[in-house]
C-alpha cells in the first residue's frame, strides 16, 4: 500500500510530549514543534491492526516476549544486516536510555570516566553523570566538506593513558547524522578491545539510511569484537513506536549478560504492546520504511537547498542517515543564549538547542524533520522572516 505522509495529523490534544508541552518548554504555545526524535507521521498500517487485536483481549495483565517477536528481530537483523543473532542475546528493555542506566551501573564504578564523542545525544551525559561517573569526551571533528570525523590521535592517548571501561558509540550518529564506515568501526572496536574497554554501541537509528548508505552493525566486525559489544536496538525510531517503551540490547557474551539481567531486576523489561508492535513492525514494515526513507531524503534535500538559496548564513550538511538536521547557525553571531531565544520568541520554532550536545555542538541547532513537508516549508518562511529582522 502506499502512505501518505504528507498529510498533517492534528496531535495536540492527545498528551504529546512533542506538541502539547510547548507553553512550558518554549515558553510560548505557538512554535512549530520539531524538535525530539519523534515523527508526526502514522504507524505502519500492521503495527496499528496488531494492535488493535491485542486490545480485544480484555486481560492486559503481566506478559512475557513470544518466540515470535524473537524471531522477527532474528529475521530482521539477518536481512538488513548480515548479523546472525541467536536468540539467547536478546534482552528487552524498557528504552534504549533505560539499558544504558543499567550498563554503566554494571560495568563501571562510582568515579569512573567513560567516553562518548560529542557532539551527542544529550542523556547519553545524564546517564553518566547521574550514576556517579565522569564524562571523558572525544570530541568529533568536522571537516570541511562539513561531515565529522573520529579524532583518532585524542581516542588512542586516552584510551592508552587512563582506565577506561566504557565507551559509548552512536552509530548512526545522532545529531550530525553520520553512518560509520566498516573501516571506521573496526578502528574503534579494535582499540576498545586492546584497552579493555567495553563497547556499547548505540544503534537505534540504524534502520532511517538515506541515499543508499549501508549501516554496519558493530558487532558483526569479528568474534572478539562481538563478545566485546553490547549492542542497543529498537524499532521505535523507525517505525515512531516511542511511546510503546519497549527495545533491547543484544550481548553475544554470555558473562556480560548474565551481569546485565543481574543488574536490570526490578525494571521494566516492555510490554505486551511494545511486543506486539515491534513483531509487527519487523514482519510487515519494509514497504512503510522503503517509503518513509524517501519521503525523508526529499524533506532533507528541500530543506538543505531552501538554506542554500535562502538563508546562506546557516550551514547544514545533508545527513546519511536519521531524519534530524544538524544546521550551523554561528553565521548569525548569536551566543547560545540568545540563538535559544532567537529561535523562541523569534522565529518561532521549537529545536534542540545544540549546546545541550556537549562540546563541538554551540552555535548549532537540531531539526527533526520527520514530519510532512509543509511544515518543513513553514519552518523555512519562519526563519527567513525572523533572520530578516535581525
Amino acid at each position: 500500500m502506499r502512505y501518505d505522509f504528507d498529510t498533517r495529523i492534528e496531535r495536540r490534544g492527545s498528551n504529546s510530549t512533542k506538541w502539547d508541552q510547548n507553553a512550558t518548554r518554549f515558553g510560548r504555545d505557538d512554535v512549530l514543534s520539531m524538535w525530539v526524535a519523534d515523527m508526526d507521521f502514522p504507524c505502519p498500517d500492521p503495527v496499528v491492526r496488531a494492535l488493535k487485536e491485542r486490545t480485544e483481549h480484555p486481560v492486559y495483565g503481566y506478559s512475557f516476549p513470544p518466540a515470535s517477536v524473537y524471531d522477527a528481530i532474528i529475521d530482521w537483523c539477518k536481512k538488513r544486516y548480515g548479523w546472525q543473532v541467536e536468540k539467547e542475546w536478546i534482552v528487552f528493555t524498557a528504552g534504549v536510555v533505560n539499558a544504558l542506566y543499567t550498563i554503566i551501573e554494571a560495568f563501571s564504578r562510582v568515579g569512573d570516566e567513560v567516553i562518548l564523542q560529542s557532539p551527542v545525544y544529550p542523556p547519553f551525559f545524564n546517564a553518566i553523570r547521574n550514576n556517579g561517573r565522569h564524562v571523558l569526551n572525544n570530541q568529533l571533528i568536522q571537516g570541511e566538506d562539513g561531515y565529522y570525523r573520529i579524532d583518532w590521535d585524542d581516542l588512542e592517548t586516552k584510551l592508552s593513558t587512563r582506565r577506561v571501561p566504557l565507551l559509548i558509540l552512536c552509530s548512526p550518529h545522532n545529531p550530525v547524522g553520520r553512518v560509520w564506515t566498516e573501516e571506521e568501526l573496526s578502528r574503534l572496536a579494535n582499540l576498545c578491545l586492546a584497552h579493555d574497554c567495553l563497547l556499547i554501541s548505540d544503534e537505534i537509528h540504524c534502520d532511517l539510511l538515506l541515499w543508499g548508505k549501508q549501516h554496519t552493525a558493530t558487532a558483526t566486525l569479528g568474534h572478539d569484537i562481538e563478545q566485546n559489544t553490547i549492542t542497543l536496538m529498537a524499532a521505535s525510531k523507525t517505525f515512531n513506536l516511542a511511546g510503546l517503551a519497549t527495545s533491547y540490547a543484544v550481548i553475544p557474551d554470555e558473562q556480560l549478560r548474565q551481569e546485565f539481567t543481574r543488574w536490570r531486576a526490578g525494571r521494566n523489561e516492555g510490554n505486551m504492546f511494545g511486543f506486539a508492535s515491534l513483531e509487527a513492525a519487523y514482519s510487515e514494515g519494509g514497504a512503510y520504511l522503503e517509503q518513509l526513507t524517501n519521503y525523508l531524503e526529499g524533506n532533507m534535500e528541500f530543506f538543505s537547498e531552501s538554506l542554500r538559496e535562502k538563508l546562506p548564513q546557516l550551514k547544514m550538511t545533508l545527513p546519511q542517515a536519521t531524519y534530524l538536521a544538524w544546521v550551523d547557525m554561528r553565521g548569525l553571531g548569536l551566543s547560545p543564549g540568545e540563538l535559544q531565544r532567537f529561535m523562541r520568541q523569534k522565529a518561532r520554532l521549537g529545536l534542540n538547542d545544540g549546546h545541550a550536545y556537549g562540546p563541538g555542538g554551540e552555535g548549532f541547532q537540531r531539526f527533526n524533520l520527520g514530519c510532512a513537508r509543509s511544515i518543513v516549508v513553514e519552518a523555512v518562511s519562519r526563519l527567513e522572516a525572523a533572520i530578516k529582522q535581525l
